[in-house]
């Protein structure tokens, strides 16, 4: 039974044979083990091109940025399942990565999506920004839906990370349409829902690096990247000194048992 197109059946990723190994029409051996940093590697295994320097520096400065925030949700499943089966190393780093989503971690990707809408409504109308985005502010409003990229719990006077992200783009003279819009957003808001929003991380790295020229497609595989390293190294503090029991006796006397009534 054939599911989804059949007619494309090519990668234009790698391919290797006896004597050699090509990535991205680059001889691994050759041309990159030794020579690329890890950085340009990855942006040139999802785009197919270098990374100019500014490029480069930018997707630095956010794999930087969002790898490592103490304790979160991905944090404390990846160690609480390694104690559980400190065997299964890798399930435990898989443990933190699937909890990357809409909320916590992936929200990148929700924010990115949504400037890249309000920009194209924007340049598809003609229509003032301001007027677009309050219009897009106010229709997620009504569903119920937070502002994707604004607020933070604990940073609630802004998130430094977003300020010096920013500032980078300024500096490399990155910014662009999606910086643009994420600062109308931002300037919109009071009159929109009645109060300012600090912008936050995740808001900051998709407008950056959207407007650096990395695909919108590919946004959620930076924080899953940068987390895989902040998660490994946790998995080691916890061989050293664990604290996944911890946690999970902390929760467990947390939470109040209430019978169902």
């Amino acid at each position: 039974m054939r599911i989804g197109k059949q007619d494309n059946a090519v990668t234009s990723i790698c391919t290797s044979d006896a004597t050699s190994i090509t990535v991205r029409g680059m001889d691994l051996c050759d041309e990159v083990i030794g020579k690329v940093d890890f950085t340009s590697y990855f942006w040139l295994l999802v785009t197919g091109t270098m990374p100019s320097a500014p490029q480069k520096g930018l997707a630095d400065a956010v794999l930087c940025a969002i790898a490592e925030h103490g304790l979160v949700p991905s944090v404390v499943a990846t160690r609480m399942t390694y104690a559980a089966a400190p065997e299964a190393f890798h399930g435990a780093v898989a443990a933190g990565l699937l909890g990357c989503g809409s909320v916590v971690l992936g929200s990148a990707e929700v924010a990115g999506k949504f400037y890249a809408e309000v920009v194209a409504q924007a340049e598809a109308d003609g229509s003032d920004p301001a007027v677009v985005a309050t219009a897009a502010i106010k229709a997620l409003r009504a569903e119920k839906k937070v502002i994707p990229g604004f607020g933070h719990p604990q940073h609630s006077g802004g998130d430094p990370r977003a300020h010096r992200l920013l500032a980078l783009a300024k500096e490399h003279g990155m910014e662009g349409k999606h910086i643009a819009m994420l600062r109308t957003i931002e300037a919109v808001l009071p009159d929109a829902i009645g109060r300012s929003l600090p912008i936050n991380v995740n808001g900051a790295i998709p407008a950056v690096m959207l407007d650096a020229g990395f695909p919108l497609a590919a946004l959620k595989g930076i924080s899953l990247l940068a987390r895989t390293a902040s998660l490994i190294a946790h998995l080691q503090e916890e061989t050293e000194k664990p604290i996944g029991f911890i946690m999970s006796g902390a929760a467990a006397e947390r939470i109040d048992f209430q019978p169902d009534s």
